[in-house]
C-alpha cells in the first residue's frame, strides 16, 4: 500500500494493486464538502486519475458516511459580497468540472463505495463514477430543494443517465430518503451489500477491472458515452475505429495467445 500526499487532512488516498482509493475525510461532518477537501480531491485526481500505475478508481468516505454534500453550516456563515458574481461562477464552475466532472470524463473504471449517506453533492460524485456499491443500511437523497437550491455538480444531468428522466425528477423534487434496496430497484446503484461485506463487495468488482486491459477499456468508457450522445450509424463508426486500434495493442495479442493456451491473460496495458 502506497499512501499519497493529498495536500491536506480531510482527503485520503492510497494506491494498493493498482487501485486509487479516495476517502472523503470529514467524519465529524459526515464528509461534507469544504474548500479543503474539495482542493484535495481536486489535485488528487488531476495527479493521479491518468497516472500509468492507477488502472481503477474507488470513491468513498471515512466513518460510516459517504458525503452530506455542502457544508450548510458554511453556507449559513457566508456572506454576500466577498466576491463578484463573475468571480463566484467561474470558481464554482472549476469545482465542479475539476471534481465530479473530472471523476466523469477518467478513462478508467471508477467505483463510489457507500457506507452510508450521500446527499446532494455526494450523491452527484457518487453518479460521476461509472458503479456504485451500497451499504443496505445507507441512503441517498438529492437534498438541494430543502437548502432551497436546485442542485449542482451536474447531478441533475448525471442522475437523468442512470435511472431516466421521470425517476430523476421525482428524487430531483421530492428529496427522497431512497434506501439501499429502492436505489438497486431503480437501477440507482448496481450492488448492495452489508456494511461488513462492503469493502470486499467493492474489492470483488473492482480488483480484476484494475488490472484488466487499459486501452479496452478507455475505448469502451468511449462507446457507452457516444451510446447517450450519438445516432446508432455514427456509433458504429467509431466503435469500428476503436475495434481496429484496440487490435494493435499488445493486450489484445496477449488475450489471444492467453485464449488458446487456455491460462488467463497478464494485461500490461498497452
Amino acid at each position: 500500500m502506497a499512501q499519497l500526499d493529498t495536500g491536506t487532512e480531510e482527503l485520503l488516498a492510497d494506491l494498493t494493486d493498482r487501485i486509487l482509493t479516495i476517502t472523503l475525510n470529514r467524519p465529524q461532518a459526515r464528509n461534507a464538502l469544504s474548500p479543503e477537501l474539495m482542493f484535495g480531491l481536486r489535485r488528487t485526481i488531476a495527479k493521479y486519475g491518468d497516472h500509468s500505475d492507477v488502472g481503477a478508481l474507488v470513491l468513498t468516505g471515512a466513518g460510516g458516511a459517504f458525503c452530506a454534500g455542502g457544508d450548510v453550516k458554511r453556507m449559513a456563515a457566508r456572506k454576500d459580497g466577498e466576491q463578484s458574481a463573475e468571480a463566484k461562477y467561474q470558481d464554482m464552475l472549476a469545482r465542479h468540472l475539476e471534481s465530479a466532472g473530472a471523476i466523469r470524463n477518467l478513462r478508467i473504471p471508477t467505483v463510489a463505495a457507500i457506507p452510508g449517506a450521500a446527499a446532494g453533492a455526494g450523491l452527484a460524485l457518487a453518479l460521476s463514477c461509472d458503479m456504485r456499491v451500497m451499504a443496505d443500511s445507507a441512503f441517498v437523497t438529492t437534498g438541494y430543494a430543502k437548502v432551497g437550491l436546485p442542485g449542482d455538480y451536474g447531478v441533475a444531468w448525471m442522475l437523468t443517465r442512470v435511472i431516466g428522466p421521470g425517476l430523476a425528477r421525482e428524487l430531483m423534487l421530492t428529496c427522497e430518503r431512497v434506501t439501499a434496496e429502492r436505489a438497486l430497484s431503480l437501477g440507482l446503484v448496481n450492488r448492495v451489500a452489508t456494511s461488513e461485506t462492503l469493502d470486499d463487495a467493492v474489492q470483488e468488482l473492482v480488483a480484476p477491472l484494475a488490472t484488466g486491459p487499459r486501452v479496452a477499456l478507455r475505448y469502451i468508457k468511449d462507446n457507452l458515452d457516444d451510446a447517450l450522445e450519438i445516432d446508432h450509424a455514427t456509433a458504429i463508426d467509431h466503435e469500428a475505429a476503436r475495434m481496429l486500434r484496440a487490435q494493435s495493442t499488445a493486450d489484445h495479442k496477449e488475450a489471444a495467445r492467453a485464449f488458446v493456451e487456455k491460462r488467463a491473460p497478464n494485461f500490461m496495458g498497452e
